[in-house]
């Protein structure tokens, strides 16, 4: 069982304050963050992993004393897709997170109290900025790769936009290049039902009870979009929760509805309700050609694209991805495009480990080796 410690980085001291998108200088932060395996002495062999909305840090192996890997231990690790005997991979937990990195629960330094909805709003931009300063921190002058799944896939692309000369690939999983009004739509919702709370007290909760049943259903509504119809009919059907016949009352008849509670329950455990309401509007107001043409964007690019889509996922939809790949082949950029046929929905980022680990590996061999920007851009359907 490899074990691994979550370390941190401070830096943005005043009066050296990160300037953030929005204008607000925020100093200092403080970001957590984990590596697996050993960076070699040329250093070429960095990969930034990035996690999705309510992810953190802790990507793979075990914390001591818990039973549980990390988020993404299934592709990181020896191996594994991210061969950790072969790269050095880092993950951070992002700005306005909850699990180590500066956000709305930490201390305002200025007040001694939490910041709460005194805390500035970030973007994806702004995100990436921040990481930048720890890659510095840990040395490092260009990224093999830059890879993540759905919010992670934003922070790739706008590392290969926004620092070209810093990253020679990218892994754009299960993602687009800006949020549509569907999205949106299911954000609010979400962030209505967690300030919807009593206990939510207009984000100055700390200390005190929790939103809880705000959160739990901001997370219900998550779970759902994750899953597609078909995943969710093969796991749970129409089956009773120990049952012959319906109760023909309010509590739980079904399986599915059990699923939900269960899952919600302990998501408030470990989550930060304020984050999960700055984080989700960060990822809403990203919109990659906000200022132009997608092509024009990725004009200044240099870096080789792996893109992969699934054919269930209505979240982020293939046809977003397709969208990104159009104009990154209209920038000569070399694209491998692979739309993997699956059942799980929005979820088969995180479950579909061996197609994703045969296409990655291979990916970054390639990557590894070398390959000129001539190859030969490609698109399939496994």
């Amino acid at each position: 069982m490899d074990i691994v410690e979550t370390q941190s980085h401070t830096f943005c001291e005043p009066p050296n304050e990160l300037k953030l998108k929005s204008g607000v200088r925020l100093g200092p932060i403080t970001l957590a963050y984990e590596t697996y395996g050993e960076l070699n002495g040329d250093q070429s062999n960095a990969i930034l992993v990035f996690h999705s909305l309510t992810g953190d840090a802790h990507a793979a192996f075990y914390h001591e004393g818990e039973d549980k890997p990390g988020w993404w231990d299934s592709m990181i690790g020896p191996g594994k897709g991210f061969d950790t005997d072969k790269y050095f991979v880092i993950c951070s937990n992002v700005i306005g997170g909850c699990k180590g990195s500066t956000g709305p629960a930490s201390i305002n330094p200025q007040t001694g109290k939490p910041f709460g909805l005194s805390f500035p709003f970030v973007t994806i931009e702004d995100m990436v900025a921040a990481q930048k300063y720890l890659i510095d921190h840990l040395g490092i002058k260009k990224l093999l790769c830059v890879a993540g799944g759905s919010m992670g896939g934003l922070q790739a692309l706008i590392w290969a936009t926004q620092y070209p000369d810093y990253v020679q690939s990218v892994i754009a999983i299960a993602t687009n290049t800006r949020h549509t009004a569907q999205q949106i739509a299911l954000h609010e919702v979400a962030r209505q039902a967690i300030m919807g709370d009593p206990d939510w007290q207009n984000g100055d909760y700390y200390g005190k009870s929790i939103p809880a049943r705000g959160l739990a259903l901001a997370r219900m509504i998550g779970h759902i979009t994750y899953m597609s119809d078909k995943s969710m009919d093969e796991k749970f059907g129409r089956k009773l929760i120990a049952k012959e016949r319906l109760g023909y009352d309010f509590s739980h008849d079904f399986e599915v509805e059990n699923y939900l509670k269960y899952r919600s329950g302990n998501f408030v455990q470990r989550f930060d309700a304020n984050s999960y309401l700055y984080i989700s509007k960060t990822l809403d107001y990203f919109d990659l050609s906000a200022n132009g043409k997608l092509t024009d964007v990725f004009a200044k690019t240099k870096a080789h694209f792996l893109v992969i889509s699934f054919t269930s996922d209505w979240l982020y939809p293939s046809y977003q991805s397709k969208e990104m790949v159009r104009a990154l082949k209209a920038n000569d950029l070399d694209v491998s495009d692979i739309e993997i046929n699956s059942s799980y929905g929005h979820d088969a980022f995180l479950v579909e480990v061996e197609g994703q680990t045969r296409l990655i590996s291979h990916f970054l061999a390639r990557m590894q080796k070398g390959a000129s920007h001539a190859g030969k851009p490609s698109g399939h359907s496994l």
